[in-house]
């Protein structure tokens, strides 16, 4: 994909009107990459990096479209946000056309973008090592100095790589580059369907920018009173009834699974390996895992009882030195970053992604305490509260050593109506977090899917009876004129190999919403 920058059109741009040069691009759409439809277009527009000084520093913003097929059918432009921070949206509306029903997607202009900071929108880096992007770490008191030195390095790195730009990776300014998107193509509001991060993105437009929100959708949601360290330690809360649940269903699956015919049992099977595992590591698909890993790699999946039990049985199986199934490599993932690095014209970083998460997650709020002490009490505290995840989500992070934000943090409490959808059983963005999304949102409708599992609700599995809800809105227009619950049917939205979701980590790594 070749990077093509746009001529800014040439009106200037006045001290009342700062922003029309950027509102008033041609971008050169041209086709992505040869393997893709010939109809999937891609274009880089410029934004300001600092949006209090439009006439300063700019940036590449990489964009994409697959404009409908039925012109007389349109409504407008859909934009998409898949997630992160630090998740990359370019190739969304390809994977989204294969998503929505003909009647929804006849009516768009599929938009796609990779938020800046990411993948080929200008993308940061720290230089970070493997080890430095592993930041996914239980407290203990005699690694926490080790734990501390981690944090500041990762800082540190970040603010030498990257200067003034690391302060305007940021979700507000992501949100106004969305809405010089909307400007750029024309419209006079933006459709826009986000998910897991990608929610509080869409929040925080609709609280900058109201008047412009058209039909927005936010699936699995971020609670915009937790940004961000909140959302990290909400991952401890909301794990302890998901265990719970698992406990009991795996005690009524005695017979397949011998892991206890009673929860307690079961309780006390899962910590007897945990145990075992930090005496003496399990190798485990090729690679070693202590007690804190394992709990680390199944603290998503107890919100799904059967492939939490079933990873269980397995590992026991390792630690007993017999044949078991292997977990699945990250094959894909490096595939995909070798296809992107031969595009033409794009070098993505190998840490973008850590990069981009903690430029947000520590650009975006100035609530993450400066004293590390703070971080050893706090984990202390809820290790014994959440015994499986507590020490890992309030454990010491880069942002405790980060610059303070350039902008204070956004207030979303706002009465525009939209679409929220959440499942009971979500890993990343607990049920109490959508909730607190909904909360804040004042006109918005929620979907909750009772029994729902997994992180990500609306797909192209027919079974999911979110989906009609979620259509129905995005091709009317019309809200429901009250919340809504559906029971699911079997459908499971795992995050691994959802289509949109990335895949959560399952081994211990940059937390990803």
């Amino acid at each position: 994909m070749a990077t093509l920058v746009p001529t800014l059109a040439p009106t200037q741009a006045s001290a009342a009107e700062p922003l029309q040069t950027f509102e008033n691009q041609k971008p050169a759409w041209h086709r992505c990459d040869p393997s893709m439809p010939a109809s999937y277009q891609c274009a880089t527009i410029k934004v300001p990096l600092d949006y209090s000084r439009p006439t300063g520093k700019t940036i590449g913003l990489a964009i994409s479209r697959l404009k409908t097929s039925v012109p007389g059918k349109r409504h407008g432009a859909l934009l998409f946000n898949p997630g992160g921070p630090g998740g990359e949206g370019l190739d969304m509306p390809v994977m989204m056309r294969e998503v929505m029903p003909a009647k929804v997607r006849e009516q768009y202009d599929l938009i796609g973008f990779d938020p800046r900071g990411v993948g080929r929108s200008s993308p940061v880096t720290c230089g970070l090592t493997a080890g430095e992007q592993n930041m996914e770490h239980p407290y203990k008191p005699q690694k926490f100095g080790q734990d501390v030195k981690r944090a500041r390095t990762v800082a540190e790195k970040c603010r030498a790589k990257n200067g003034d730009k690391l302060a305007h990776i940021t979700t507000r300014n992501t949100a106004r580059d969305m809405d010089v998107i909307r400007a750029v193509l024309g419209e006079k509001k933006i459709s826009y369907l986000g998910f897991s991060y990608g929610t509080y993105l869409g929040a925080v437009y609709t609280q900058m920018f109201p008047e412009r929100t058209d039909r927005f959708v936010l699936d699995s949601a971020v609670d915009p009173g937790r940004v961000w360290r909140g959302m990290i330690q909400v991952w401890a809360e909301g794990t302890e009834p998901a265990f719970t649940r698992w406990t009991k269903w795996t005690a009524q699956h005695h017979r397949t699974y011998k892991l206890g015919d009673t929860p307690a049992k079961v309780k006390k099977t899962f910590w007897n390996l945990i145990a075992r595992a930090d005496r003496k590591p399990i190798r485990y698909g090729g690679v070693k895992f202590t007690g804190d890993d394992i709990r680390a790699m199944l603290r998503p999946e107890f919100f799904s009882p059967k492939g939490a039990a079933e990873t269980v049985v397995e590992l026991k199986k390792a630690a007993d030195g017999r044949p078991h199934a292997s977990r699945g490599s990250a094959a894909p993932d490096a595939e995909k970053r070798q296809r992107r690095s031969a595009v033409p014209g794009v070098h993505v970083p190998e840490d973008n992604g850590s990069a981009a998460f903690w430029a947000v997650v520590c650009g975006d709020t100035a609530a993450w305490p400066r004293d590390p002490e703070q971080y050893r009490r706090d984990a202390i505290r809820d290790k014994a509260k959440y015994p499986l995840y507590g020490d890992f989500g309030s454990n010491i992070t880069p942002c405790a050593f980060w610059n303070e934000p350039v902008e204070p943090v956004t207030a979303v409490d706002n009465g525009v109506g939209l679409l929220t959808v959440q499942n009971q059983w979500d890993s990343q963005t607990p049920l109490i977090s959508g909730l607190g999304m909904h909360r804040a949102l004042k006109g918005s409708r929620m979907v909750y899917v009772a029994g729902g599992e997994g992180h990500g609700v609306y797909s192209d599995d027919p079974r999911s009876c979110a989906n009609r809800t979620v259509n129905a809105y995005l091709s009317t227009g019309r809200l429901p004129a009250r919340d809504v619950t559906c029971k699911t049917s079997g459908h499971r939205n795992p995050g691994l190999g959802h289509p949109i979701i990335p895949t959560p980590q399952h081994v211990p790594g940059t937390p990803r919403f």
